[in-house]
C-alpha cells in the first residue's frame, strides 16, 4: 500500500525542541545568580567616587589652562607652550616629520623676532621649509595672548633645546599689532620673507 506524499514528508521531520529535552545546567543558572548579587553588592557597599585614588579628580579650573597674566606678572613660557603648542611641536620641539615643523634648529625662530612675532600673532598657511624639509600645513593665529604671554612662548622656544637665540620683549609683539593690518594667515614662506625686506 503506498503512502501519500504528505504523510512520509512528516515522518521524517524532528520532532520541535522542548525545554525539558535540553535544560540549561543548573551549576550555569546559580553562577549567574551569584555574579549579579555579588556585582550589586559591590556597587552598594564600595566607598564613594570622589576618591583620588579613583582616576583624574582636577577640576575644569586646573583643566582649562593657565589663567591670564597679570600686567607687569611674570609669564612662564614653558607652561604656556605645553597649553598651546606642544600638541603639534611636540615638547621636545621636533615636531612631527612631514606634517608639524620643528622649532629645536628652526632657522624661523632662530632668525628674525620680529618675523617669529608675526607668525605666532598671524599664523601661516602653505608651504614652508625648515632645516632643508618642506611642510604644507596651517599654524593658527595666537592672537588672543597677551603681549607678555607671546613673549614668553617666543623667548622659551628661542632659548630651549638646542637653539641659544636671545629672549623677544613683550613690546615687539605690541609693535607687531599696531603695524598689522593682516587678518588672515601669512600664505607660505614667500609672505615670511617679505617681512625679512
Amino acid at each position: 500500500m503506498s503512502q501519500d506524499p504528505d504523510t512520509r514528508a512528516q515522518r521524517r521531520e524532528n520532532v520541535d525542541p522542548e525545554e525539558a529535552i535540553r535544560p540549561m545546567p543548573l551549576v550555569i543558572l546559580l553562577v549567574v545568580i551569584f555574579m549579579v548579587l555579588w556585582a550589586v553588592g559591590y556597587i552598594l557597599y564600595t566607598e564613594p567616587l570622589d576618591l583620588s585614588r579613583y582616576g583624574d579628580q582636577r577640576t575644569v579650573a586646573e583643566l582649562s589652562g593657565p589663567a591670564p597674566a597679570a600686567p607687569g606678572a611674570v609669564v612662564d613660557g614653558k607652561a604656556l607652550f605645553a597649553a598651546q603648542c606642544v600638541a603639534c611641536h611636540q615638547a621636545t620641539g621636533l615636531g612631527l616629520p612631514g606634517v608639524f615643523p620643528p622649532l629645536d634648529g628652526s632657522e624661523w625662530v632662530q632668525g628674525d623676532a620680529h618675523v617669529l612675532a608675526n607668525i605666532l600673532l598671524h599664523g601661516i598657511t602653505g608651504d614652508l621649509t625648515v632645516k632643508g624639509s618642506k611642510y604644507s600645513g596651517a599654524m593658527p593665529s595666537f592672537q588672543h595672548l597677551s603681549d607678555a604671554e607671546l613673549a614668553a612662548i617666543a623667548s622659551h622656544i628661542r632659548g630651549n633645546w638646542s637653539n641659544k637665540a636671545e629672549a623677544v620683549p613683550p613690546d615687539l609683539f605690541a609693535k607687531a599689532r599696531k603695524e598689522g593690518k593682516r587678518s588672515t594667515p601669512f600664505e607660505g614662506e614667500a609672505a615670511l620673507k617679505a617681512l625679512q625686506q
